[in-house]
C-alpha cells in the first residue's frame, strides 16, 4: 500500500525545560524546517522543553501549528499563545488525535511519555493498522540502547526482520524530513495473519 502524500508531521519529545540545551536547539531547527516547507507541526501541546521550542521556533518562522494536550496538562505545561490547541480529556485521546492529524512522525529525545507514544505507533504499525513513516532522532546516538532492544527482539525470533523497515534513524535533525518524505514514497505490506505469530 502506498501512503497519502505528508502534509503534516508529529513530533513526539521531551517537555523537560532541563534538557540538553543542543537538543533544545535542535527542536527548534526541526520546527522552523518544517514551516519552511509549509508542513504541519502536530505535537503535544505543551510549550516547555523540547515541545516548546520546536511549536515555538514553527510559528515563529510563519508555520502551522497544532497543540493537543490533555486538560489535566494545561496548568503544569502551559501551551504557548501563538499556537492553536485542541484540548482532549485524556492521554489516551491526545494520542488518538494526534495519530489522526499526523501523515508521518519524528522523535526527538524524550522520556517515558516519548517512548510510550513511540511504542504504541511501532505495535500499530506491526499489526498493519497503518503505514505512516516514522523517523528517529538520535543526536549522540540517544536511542541506540532501543533500536538495539528491537534487534534483540528478531534475534530472539519475537519479531520478524522486517519490523525494521518501520523505521529509520538520523543522526542530524536536518535528516529528518527528507528521511520522513522519502519513506512516505515507499510502499508498505500489511502483514498476514501469520506473520504476526
Amino acid at each position: 500500500m502506498s501512503n497519502p502524500p505528508v502534509r503534516s508531521i508529529g513530533v513526539y519529545c521531551g517537555s523537560s525545560p532541563a534538557a540538553d540545551p543542543a537538543w533544545l536547539s535542535a527542536a527548534a531547527d526541526l520546527g522552523r524546517d518544517l514551516a519552511a516547507r509549509d508542513l504541519r507541526l502536530v505535537y503535544g501541546g505543551g510549550g516547555i522543553g523540547l515541545m516548546g521550542a520546536c511549536a515555538r521556533a514553527a510559528r515563529a518562522a510563519g508555520g502551522r501549528v497544532l497543540g493537543v494536550i490533555p486538560e489535566f496538562l494545561l496548568a503544569a505545561e502551559p501551551p504557548p499563545a501563538t499556537v492553536d490547541v485542541v484540548v482532549v480529556a485524556s492521554m489516551h485521546a491526545r494520542k488518538m488525535r494526534m495519530f489522526e492529524e499526523a501523515d508521518a512522525f519524528a522523535v526527538l529525545p524524550g522520556g517515558i511519555g516519548t517512548l510510550e507514544e513511540t511504542i504504541e505507533l511501532l505495535s500499530w504499525r506491526r499489526l498493519g493498522l497503518h503505514g505512516k513513516p516514522l523517523v528517529f532522532f538520535s543526536p549522540g546516538g540517544f536511542w541506540d540502547p532501543l533500536l538495539a532492544l528491537f534487534q534483540k527482539f528478531i534475534d530472539e525470533r519475537l519479531l520478524p526482520a522486517v519490523f525494521v523497515g518501520g523505521w529509520r534513524a538520523v543522526d542530524e535533525v536536518a535528516e529528518v524530513v527528507p528521511t520522513l518524505l522519502a519513506m512516505s514514497r515507499e510502499t508498505w505490506t500489511t502483514p498476514t495473519v501469520n506473520s504476526l505469530i
